[in-house]
C-alpha cells in the first residue's frame, strides 16, 4: 500500500517584502510618468517609439517582480521521499529537493535554540510564521549536509514520521 500525503504552504510576506513591493510601485510610477512625459513630447519621433517600447517592457518587467512575491510550496511525501516543490504566482513551479526520509539525522521544531551551523546548505520552504516551522538535518547526495526548514501540518509530520529511524522518531515524539 502506498503511503501518500501533501500540503500547500502558501509563505507569508514579510514587512520587508512589503516594503520592496511599495519601493517597486513607486519607482515603477515614476519610470511610467517619465516615459509617458518623453512620448508625448517626442510625439512623431523615432524617440517617442523607443519611449513607448520602454514603457510598456517596464509595465510588463514590474508585473513579473511583483508576482515574484506570491510563493507557495508543495510538499509531496510518496513512500518515504519528500518532494519539496515552490510555486511562483500560481504559474511557474520548480522543485527544490527531494529527500529520502529515512536519511533525516534530526528533525525538530525549529526556535531560537537551534544551533547555527555555517556548513549546512540551508534549504528554506516554509510559510514564514515561526510557530509553524520545523527543521530537518540530513544528507543529500548533490547537495552534502542540508538544513530544511519546512511548516508540515500534522498529516505530512504522522506520514514522515513512518519512515524516520527509530532514534529520529524517538526524540521527534518526546519533544511534542
Amino acid at each position: 500500500m502506498d503511503n501518500f500525503a501533501e500540503q500547500l504552504v502558501k509563505r507569508e510576506n514579510l514587512p520587508s517584502d512589503n516594503s520592496r513591493k511599495t519601493v517597486m510601485l513607486i519607482g515603477e510610477v515614476l519610470l511610467v510618468l517619465v516615459l509617458g512625459a518623453i512620448f508625448v513630447l517626442t510625439l512623431g519621433t523615432f524617440i517617442a517609439i523607443l519611449a513607448l517600447l520602454l514603457l510598456i517592457a517596464s509595465v510588463f518587467g514590474a508585473k513579473k517582480l511583483l508576482e515574484g512575491f506570491s510563493v507557495e510550496y508543495e510538499y509531496t511525501l510518496t513512500n518515504g521521499e519528500l518532494d519539496i516543490d515552490k510555486i511562483i504566482a500560481q504559474k511557474k513551479r520548480k522543485t527544490l529537493i527531494t529527500i529520502d526520509v529515512k536519511k533525516i539525522s534530526k528533525i525538530a521544531v525549529f526556535d531560537e535554540n537551534v544551533p547555527d551551523n555555517a556548513s549546512l546548505t540551508i534549504v528554506l520552504a516554509s510559510d514564514n510564521i515561526d510557530s509553524h516551522e520545523y527543521y530537518a538535518d540530513f544528507t543529500h547526495d548533490d547537495f552534502g549536509d542540508v538544513r530544511l526548514i519546512f511548516s508540515p501540518n500534522e498529516k505530512i509530520l504522522e506520514a514522515i514520521k513512518i519512515y524516520l529511524p527509530l532514534r529520529v522518531r524517538t526524540e521527534l515524539e518526546k519533544e511534542n
